[in-house]
């Protein structure tokens, strides 16, 4: 089952974070990692002041993403706070 997050109000509008084989999720002063199981890492950039709560609302959506059922793969969100960037590297 291939699940995602849809960020409504990323600097590119619908932007998607896979949640497929997430290992980890770590906040730094001003950025949120996501690093999945093939090496691979999603990161997202915020203002340092907020990205504490950037991290706490992409945890928050990523359980209540995978309780949904596998004919929804998409779940939005609205992350909290300006995010200026999403790289998937």
């Amino acid at each position: 089952m291939e699940k995602f997050l849809k960020v409504t109000n990323a600097p590119i509008t619908g932007q998607i974070i896979s949640l497929n084989g997430v290992k980890a999720l770590a906040t730094a002063t001003a950025t949120v990692t996501i690093d999945y199981v093939d090496g691979t890492t999603t990161t997202v950039t915020t203002a340092a002041q907020v990205a504490h709560d950037v991290y706490s609302a992409i945890l928050d959506a990523i359980e209540e993403a995978l309780v949904t059922s596998w004919t929804r793969p998409m779940y939005s969100i609205a992350l909290p706070k300006a995010v200026t960037s999403i790289e998937n590297t």
